[in-house]
């Protein structure tokens, strides 16, 4: 219901400033554009449908392949107690925990196109279990913030873009991101925790995050003693190789159990092929309210308006530049990611306001995409409070990377 509240005032208030344009500024290009924009967002949609159909039904198959060989069910015994406690509603041991793990391990390494073929995986067998086909149970809740946080340790794609807009050092905003990213993530689990009444201070979960913790500082302290070059190196060779060796691994595993591999992989593709499909209308629907938000200038109005307010109580308001992507973070990957593109571009990569842009892009996940997308693919119509909790990860994230920015490079 909340989501289709801000989707209608996507459209409301892009009406309005298309009049106030097209009255009190003479623009007769506005609607053209804005009426453009639909068709254009449209067509994206299913383009990115597309892609995700072929990805979809490659991951799916070799997902299968994990399933029936066994290997999920073993992922899922190695976080039963972490999961039971964060997931006291979904049974032990469920095939949902070890599909979760595969799609946060694949968030971590920055593995985009792994995370989404497990994240829905784990949202069909959360399903399964849903007492309620067309509400979104509290696992759901739980695993959809927790995804949408976007807790990243090796953020490639980010420092890729970097280094090809010239930037002295890519990697100069490794730590900040993962900082920030690592702030999301603790926030929606503190927020959904609160809302379904989960003890954090549990010994198991507090061992569980401890030990998280532990492993993230440790990867700060080794990729802090490599010079820019090999940080990129060792991050795309490691990503790569771990994502390969799973992949051989189900593979192998099934042909040491005599399974056939073969036609579990192409069971798990039919189901691949199903969900993208399933999924074009809810992409399209986000994707054209974001686009036409955008076109009327409502983006760019917000923008002014926030700074004028925060120059009024004195303020520093170095970062507003970046404040686009932060704005569009939520919304759309793409659009937040051609923001940070276009304010390297136009400050420089190594600029102040360039790096807030690099570090906000990777401080949290597209929320309103991935609810659309991971829901949209099980028919869930009432998100009760998902939304919410997303956008406050996202909001302390984006929060957290201005402050780390303005520490770590002012």
């Amino acid at each position: 219901m909340v989501l289709n509240y801000i989707w209608i005032a996507f459209f409301v208030v892009a009406l309005v400033v298309g009049f106030v344009k097209l009255i009190f500024f003479g623009d007769a290009e506005i609607f053209p554009a804005m009426v453009s924009n639909t068709f254009d967002m449209a067509k994206t949609g299913f383009e990115i449908s597309l892609g995700l159909t072929g990805m979809l039904t490659l991951w799916m198959g070799l997902m299968r392949i994990g399933e029936n060989g066994g290997v999920i069910r073993m992922f899922s015994k190695l976080v039963n107690p972490f999961f039971s406690r964060l997931f006291p509603d979904l049974p032990r041991n469920h095939p949902a925990h070890g599909s979760m793990l595969m799609n946060f391990a694949a968030n971590m390494l920055g593995l985009d196109n792994a995370a989404t073929p497990a994240g829905l995986k784990a949202m069909q067998e959360l399903q399964e279990v849903n007492p309620k086909k067309d509400t979104a149970s509290n696992p759901m809740i739980m695993f959809l913030v927790l995804n949408a946080s976007g807790l990243t340790i090796i953020p490639i794609s980010i420092m890729v873009y970097r280094a090809q807009l010239g930037a002295a050092d890519p990697s100069d905003v490794f730590i900040p991101i993962l900082l920030a990213t690592f702030f999301s993530t603790i926030a929606g689990l503190i927020t959904v925790s609160i809302f379904q009444k989960i003890n954090l201070f549990d010994k198991v979960i507090l061992t569980y995050l401890g030990g998280l913790s532990l492993i993230i500082a440790g990867i700060i302290w080794y990729l802090s003693s490599l010079s820019k070059d090999e940080i990129q190196i060792v991050s795309s060779v490691a990503s790569n190789v771990i994502l390969f060796s799973i992949i051989s691994f189900f593979i192998i595993n099934a042909a040491i159990k005599k399974i056939n591999a073969y036609e579990a992989f192409i069971d798990g593709a039919k189901d691949g092929f199903n969900i993208a499909v399933k999924i074009i209308p809810y992409l399209i629907a986000i994707l054209v309210a974001v686009g036409v938000f955008r076109t009327s200038g409502a983006m760019d109005w917000l923008v002014q308006g926030i700074a004028w307010l925060f120059s009024l109580v004195g303020i520093d308001t170095a970062w507003i530049e970046a404040l686009p992507t932060a704005l569009m973070k939520p919304l759309s990957g793409s659009g937040a990611r051609g923001m940070m593109i276009e304010t390297m571009k136009t400050h420089g990569a190594d600029s102040f306001v360039g790096r807030v842009s690099s570090v906000i892009q990777g401080s949290a996940d597209t929320t309103f995409y991935i609810l659309a997308v991971y829901f949209g693919s099980v028919g869930i119509k009432h998100t009760k409070y998902a939304l919410a909790a997303g956008l406050i990860a996202d909001f302390v994230g984006i929060t957290a990377a201005i402050l780390l920015a303005y520490l770590f490079f002012a």
